[in-house]
């Protein structure tokens, strides 16, 4: 059974590769990419764990066939026993999915990395760790643990289901040796199909950290261990499309989507080595927008949209009170009011207050202020210093970026020499401007 094996890891994904190509693409990859918990199931060692709603198809399906399955294989169970164990079989199965997951983050919590949230999906479960491992040791380690947890798992269901009397070469009679066989051999399969080499399943890396260990270069090894990942995802994809046509039917679609769905992963981690790479080194000043436009608080929301908004075509604005920065408005700030209300809105009622706001400094390292916008979902963020303003730095903006050094063909080592003209070390310089 292959319905929910494919089992993923998300730090902070940026992209896709060849991200600087079409404009759609790298759009994509400076948004915040990840699976989100709908409902939230509680915590585990400071972990959040949830469900997506796509779970609740999966799990339908697997009830579904777990109950055709039992009673293929045992006729003379009644209805309400086949039932009850595909119940209690789906339920404990997506437990065995939730511990491999565990596995995962527990080891990285131990090796000094951040674990946000463990989510179960259509696909199987998600760990999104805020980071990557700082040494091929901890990739290793971490990308091992899932698989040898769903094999302990395995044997374990097995060996227990052989002392209540199931012997191998029968089908089990009872109900619970039926669960715990069924549970045992679907996760030494989950073991196995994880320790595929194609990134980003466990074994592609695995693949990354033997790479990483061998090459002392952890962008390459990614680069490596993803475009292995495309060719696995793409052999999935041939797979399921010739099983289809030979009468798979669904079986053979959904292969094909397991393939999809690791080549856009593997494309992603691709393109996020391409994106570190080209900002790595670099500060937020050497990247924020420093004409920023200041409005001020008391006016109108009508006279905003009508002034600046639609005037400018900017999306972001700094709100000022007597010279001082008190919040930022934004296109979506102003979204959210019906515009029947515009004229009796001011903008201090509609912007986001300064302390609600992520703030950066010039100095701070530009991957660190797109990882901060990318955990926080906020597409902007002022550039700070000294309690004033310096400027706004965008993921729009590090998205021209990107493209302007693709278009030039630049080196992800190579750095400006000269600096902008206009940019000073003294705050009362920045090209902040009024209106």
């Amino acid at each position: 059974m292959i319905t929910t094996l494919c089992k993923g890891r998300h730090e902070d994904l940026l992209g896709k590769p060849n991200l600087l190509e079409t404009g759609s693409a790298a759009q994509f990859s400076l948004r915040k990419v990840g699976m989100h918990s709908n409902i939230k199931l509680g915590r585990i060692s400071g972990i959040e764990i949830g469900l997506h709603y796509s779970w609740f198809i999966i799990a339908a399906l697997i009830v579904f066939s777990l109950g055709e399955h039992f009673r293929q294989v045992n006729p003379n169970w009644g209805m309400g026993e086949i039932w009850i164990a595909a119940l209690l079989t789906a339920a404990l199965f997506f437990f065995t999915l939730l511990l491999h997951e565990l596995a995962h983050s527990l080891v990285a919590q131990h090796r000094g990395l951040k674990v946000k949230s463990i989510t179960l999906f259509a696909l199987g479960g998600i760990s999104q760790i805020e980071g990557d491992a700082t040494d091929a040791k901890t990739e290793f380690r971490i990308a091992i643990a899932g698989p040898i947890a769903s094999l302990i798992i395995g044997f374990v269901c097995l060996g227990i289901a052989h002392g209540l009397g199931w012997q191998t070469s029968a089908e089990p009679h009872t109900a619970v040796t039926g669960v715990l066989v069924w549970l045992g051999y679907i996760n030494i399969v989950l073991a196995v199909f994880n320790m595929i080499p194609g990134f980003p399943l466990d074994g592609g890396r695995v693949l990354r950290s033997i790479v990483w260990a061998i090459t002392k270069d952890a962008d390459r090894s990614t680069r490596i261990a993803a475009r292995i990942g495309q060719v696995v995802a793409l052999l999935f994809i041939l797979d399921g499309i010739w099983k289809f046509f030979s009468g798979a039917g669904f079986g053979g679609l959904w292969i094909a989507f397991i393939g999809w769905f690791l080549m856009d992963a593997a494309k992603a981690s691709y393109a996020e080595v391409e994106i570190t790479s080209g900002l790595r080194g670099m500060r937020v000043s050497e990247v924020m927008s420093q004409d920023c436009v200041s409005v001020n608080r008391g006016m109108s929301l009508q006279e905003f949209v009508d002034t600046y908004l639609l005037q400018t075509g900017q999306r972001c604005f700094a709100v000022e009170d007597q010279g001082a920065l008190v919040g930022l408005i934004t296109l979506g700030d102003v979204r959210k009011i019906p515009r029947d209300r515009w004229d009796r809105t001011t903008v201090r009622e509609a912007m986001r207050p300064l302390q609600e706001l992520h703030l950066v400094t010039p100095d701070m390292p530009v991957l660190d202020a797109l990882k901060l916008m990318i955990r926080n979902d906020v597409n902007q963020v002022p550039v700070v210093a000294n309690g004033i303003l310096q400027g706004i730095v965008s993921r729009s903006q590090l998205l021209q970026l990107l493209q302007v050094r693709s278009a030039l063909q630049l080196p992800a080592t190579y750095h400006p020499t000269l600096q902008r003209s206009g940019r000073s070390e003294q705050p009362s310089e920045v090209g902040v401007s009024r209106r």
